[in-house]
């Protein structure tokens, strides 16, 4: 890090002030040098990072609630590390499967070290490493993308800190992996050394995002946006090239995969990368996100109910920069981050699309840097001094005593909203219902090995490390109605299955699911935990006559 930290950054210095980059210079200077110039940097970062990991860390496996994405991928993962494929049922082509294929690595030492620990809560703490890392790159983007050292940091705690970040970042999900990436294309493309070699790998990170999730082609656009801004005007054509090459190239590994299984288009008794991507481009939408009582209205209310600042603060911090790109130094610097938040937020209001809750992590870094962006062009417009003999020592006092109530003004607003939000993420218990039944399927069961269990995949690798068969016996609820190779495991559908695990999961989509619905109907609970809407219930199968089975 200590090599790509500037020794002094004005973002707000006016455009025709600022020093002209010597095209010969390649900004390599002595290490004792860089560490010396880097220091404020380092002790800023360091700090800011020591307070997000604590936050982060702190009671990560107690909330939020873990949820079925995170006990897939994390499953998944599992199957990689067992040499079982590259899912734990018949892999479908639902995401590229790079993103698990990196869980794996991240949870293969803890796994090592105590391999019954493979389960959601216990493996979230390798995010932390994902976290540490993502906001790190924030921060040294901020700063090759010339804000001052204070506004930097404050898009490094916006992005880390924030209740709506504490909360998804601690989840297993792969557009957090993914984020990572696109932060280093992105660090990469802003190179202040400009070699060609970074931007060469910036389009190897940027394939990576995507192979990583998908939805993350939306936002290489404004990854070479920032590379054609900071590449060298006789070197941008080969720059631009290269980085295109390498991400069209890498990327394209993904259907030359499917082509060597001879899964790329449909055919008789096999999976295909067609229709993977066909299931992604017609699942039913969730709606108008401005349309109450839409599901993607649903999404937008519950990140507004963790942070309405970085939400709507960062919106109107692009929309600012957007606005005055052409007068202002800190917009143009930050077109990059701008345009992702501009593409990311059209996406996401488009009529009819699919919008799930965790499609918000992609834009968090970049809500942070031009919130922080927009926050340095108003203190810029507010401090600066005109220079000639009318002004008045009164009148510069007067400009730092409006900026500090209005950082007063600011801080008195987000600080008790944010201390509220990270105090519930670092002291309330939400998985205690999952864990006792996790506990009761594992004791209380008298052959885990010969019974048969319809569960959520947040639970599914507690009941494997419990003895119960992976996939014939303890099986992921949507498998029993849509996967071949688990229905014909049942040939008399529900009738085969001794307990379903009634999630909320569980309860929320078995209408869709023909044979869960039915197990649900057919059972009776014998073990509650928790209560209300969030409750899970254990239930077993009640036969023709009328017992159990």
């Amino acid at each position: 890090m200590t090599s790509t930290l500037p020794a002094v950054t004005t973002g707000t210095v006016p455009a025709r002030r600022r020093p002209v980059p010597d095209p010969r210079s390649t900004g390599r200077t002595a290490m004792a040098e860089r560490l010396r110039r880097s220091r404020p940097d380092l002790i800023l970062c360091g700090v800011l990072l020591l307070a997000i990991l604590v936050v982060q860390g702190w009671n990560i496996a107690d909330y939020p609630t873990l949820s079925d994405d995170e006990g897939t991928y994390l499953a998944q993962a599992w199957a990689v590390q067992e040499g079982r494929g590259l899912a734990h049922y018949t892999y479908w082509y639902d995401h590229p499967p790079l993103g698990w294929i990196q869980l794996a690595l991240l949870t293969w030492i803890p796994k090592l070290i105590s391999p019954d620990s493979m389960t959601v809560g216990a493996m979230r703490p390798a995010m932390l490493v994902v976290s540490a890392l993502s906001a790190v790159l924030v921060y040294v983007l901020g700063r090759r993308l010339s804000l001052p050292r204070w506004a930097a940091g404050l898009g490094m705690a916006l992005f880390g800190l924030s209740p709506l970040s504490v909360v998804l970042q601690r989840e297993i999900f792969l557009d957090n992996l993914a984020v990572m990436w696109t932060l280093l294309a992105f660090t990469l493309a802003a190179s202040p050394s400009r070699h060609l070699w970074h931007h060469f790998a910036a389009g190897v990170a940027a394939a990576t995002a995507v192979l990583t999730k998908e939805t993350m082609l939306f936002v290489l656009p404004a990854v070479f946006v920032t590379m054609w801004r900071h590449s060298h005007r006789d070197t941008r054509k080969f720059a631009l090239t290269g980085a295109v090459t390498a991400c069209v190239l890498i990327g394209l590994a993904y259907p030359l995969f499917a082509l060597l299984k001879g899964e790329l288009v449909p055919g008789s008794g096999h999976v295909s990368l067609w229709d993977g991507i066909a299931y992604q481009m017609t699942r039913p939408g969730s709606g108008f996100i401005l349309d109450q009582g839409s599901g993607s209205y649903d999404a937008l209310r519950s990140w507004l109910y963790y942070d309405r600042v970085l939400i709507l603060g960062g919106l109107a911090g692009a929309l600012l920069l957007l606005l005055t790109w052409r007068w202002s130094v800190t917009a143009r610097a930050l077109a990059g981050p701008s345009l992702a938040v501009a593409i990311l937020a059209v996406v996401a209001m488009r009529p009819g699309g699919y919008l799930p809750a965790m499609y918000v992590i992609q834009a968090l870094p970049f809500l942070a840097l031009v919130l922080a962006g927009g926050t340095a062009s108003i203190a810029h417009a507010v401090l600066r001094r005109r220079r000639g003999p009318d002004e008045a020592r009164r009148r510069t006092g007067g400009r730092y005593a409006l900026a500090a109530v209005l950082a007063l003004a600011a801080g008195a607003y987000v600080v008790p909203r944010w201390y509220d939000g990270d105090r519930t993420a670092v002291t309330a218990d939400a998985n205690a219902p999952y864990r006792a039944a996790s506990a009761w399927l594992a004791t209380e069961v008298e052959d885990p090995a010969g019974t048969r269990v319809l569960v959520d995949d947040a639970l599914w690798l507690d009941l494997v490390h419990a003895g119960y068969r992976p996939g014939p016996g303890a099986i992921w609820f949507y498998k029993a109605d849509l996967d071949p190779a688990v229905t014909k495991t049942l040939p008399n559908g529900w009738r085969d299955i001794d307990y379903v695990v009634a999630s909320p999961t569980v309860r929320r989509d078995a209408s869709d699911l023909p044979q869960v619905g039915a197990a649900l109907e057919h059972s009776t609970p014998v073990a509650t935990f928790g209560s209300g809407e969030d409750r899970i219930e254990i239930r077993r199968i009640q036969t023709d006559s009328g017992g159990v089975r």
